[in-house]
């Protein structure tokens, strides 16, 4: 079996990543009966399942197939939040790790050497990330009516802390595969 890139390791991830944030859309979805949450969710949904497709196409470009990933980042995520119990909370979350996809695809996308067929894909996610985080800001305060502005403070400052340890958590396994090749 040839060895695993570095670069294929870490679409892999991306690519759980985008699958497992179209899987929790798609459950958020048969929660709310709000049509128009239901039409952010569904096209929220279909931005997530094109992502992780664009990371499979991408690593079938270098000639690999998608690495299982066990431990990735919405399960490491998942471990320290919990599970959120209504869709507030949900969607909370889900802007928190939006952010954090935001922040990675940026700096990934900044590295020097990066090939283009990779920064292209990152571009055009990041453009759909750009969208993901308006319209749940806009609805996170359009709630702030029913919960108020400082709870939705406070549970995105939480949530923030608790996604910082599962990154963090994920940068060392990175930076633990990097460092075997």
């Amino acid at each position: 079996m040839a060895p695993v890139s570095a670069q294929v390791w870490l679409l892999s991830y991306y690519r759980e990543a985008e699958l497992r944030g179209a899987d929790f859309l798609g459950r958020l979805l048969r929660r709310t009966d709000d049509p128009h949450l239901q039409i952010n969710l569904t096209r929220h949904f279909a931005d997530e399942a094109r992502h992780a497709w664009l990371w499979t196409q991408r690593i079938q470009e270098l000639g690999a197939t998608p690495l299982p990933v066990l431990d990735g980042y919405q399960r490491r995520l998942r471990q320290y939040v919990g599970l959120p119990s209504s869709v507030f909370e949900l969607l909370a979350l889900t802007h928190v790790a939006e952010e954090r996809v935001q922040q990675r695809y940026r700096e990934h996308a900044a590295r020097p050497g990066e090939d283009p067929q990779t920064v292209a894909v990152l571009r055009t996610i990041m453009t759909d990330e750009e969208w993901h985080l308006a319209w749940i800001e806009t609805w996170l305060a359009e709630q702030a009516r029913e919960y108020g502005a400082e709870q939705i403070v406070a549970l995105l400052e939480r949530y923030r802390a608790l996604e910082a340890k599962a990154y963090a958590e994920l940068v060392a396994e990175e930076e633990r595969f990097n460092a075997t090749l």
